[in-house]
């Protein structure tokens, strides 16, 4: 009797799906785009994931218990001046997680009598702001949304996030048009390159009109003032005047939800037995 045992272990014998070999090639990369899309927008839609808030911001930022252990142990001037700018960075720590606790509790995204989940809180699922954020969701026992990204210098997930709503991207494209998608509003804290490429990502949509309305907020009007001039760019023609009231900018987490209540966002008001964060 012939043995087949070549045939069965070639390549060309698996599975489409059990071919890692096929499915990486560049020709399938329209397939993997798609895979990417629906396997997050399943789940969403699983857990009942009907609209969001998306909290952007630096993944530098520390929590302030960290800082201020760096802070003790710095010895020489020049490290304890860099802790202590840390250390007052982390203040923006508290605050995202504290506004996380307040649209988590008032937002809709605990789904009291099992509807849909609003506001649902959802980061890029990495450190600092975006840690912070996970976490006051957690904090008031709500889920929230992690969708981390595949970096060189891997980006572990924080450990905030529900587990079965953090997911992991290969392509950035297909990361920005979930966190854009379900958005109900954006709170953007300090942040670098990556903090400014989703915030102009959303601006630019609801500029163009490619998105809906979107109340938009910035939190730290003295970080803010100081890096972004987008008066100059409308003094120059390059934006309209109206564009620089697509956001505000604010400073305390009670203040950044009401303004986000004052633009549009729909807030679902808990039972009453449940205090408010």
């Amino acid at each position: 009797m012939s043995d087949p045992t070549k045939q069965t272990s070639s390549p060309s014998y698996r599975l489409a799906v059990e071919d890692p070999d096929f499915l990486l090639r560049d020709e399938m990369r329209a397939a993997r785009f798609g895979m990417e899309y629906l396997k997050a927008e399943l789940a969403l839609r699983d857990w009942g994931v009907r609209s969001t808030v998306v909290v952007f911001g630096s993944a530098r930022v520390p929590n302030p218990e960290a800082a201020a252990e760096v802070l003790r142990e710095a010895v020489t001037p020049e490290a304890r001046r860099l802790a202590q700018r840390r250390l007052e960075f982390a203040s923006h720590y508290e605050a995202a997680r504290h506004f996380a606790r307040i649209v988590s509790r008032r937002g809709g995204a605990l789904a009291q009598g099992g509807g849909p989940r609003d506001n649902v809180i959802a980061t890029g699922g990495g450190p600092g702001i975006m840690e912070a954020a996970n976490r006051g969701a957690a904090d008031v026992g709500a889920p929230s949304i992690g969708f981390n990204i595949t970096l060189p210098e891997e980006q572990v997930p924080n450990a905030y996030s529900t587990p079965a709503l953090t997911f992991r991207f290969h392509y950035f494209a297909m990361r920005k048009m979930h966190l854009a998608m379900r958005a109900n509003a954006l709170a953007v804290f300090p942040g670098g390159f990556g903090t400014f490429d989703e915030l102009f990502e959303i601006l630019t949509l609801v500029q163009t009109r490619k998105a809906g309305p979107l109340p938009i907020v910035l939190f730290g009007r003295a970080y803010w003032r100081e890096v972004l001039n987008l008066e100059a760019m409308a003094a120059h023609g390059m934006i309209a005047e109206r564009d620089l009231a697509l956001f505000e900018m604010v400073d305390d987490p009670e203040e950044g939800w009401a303004t986000l209540v004052r633009r549009g966002l729909r807030a679902h008001t808990p039972p009453a037995d449940q205090p408010v964060a």
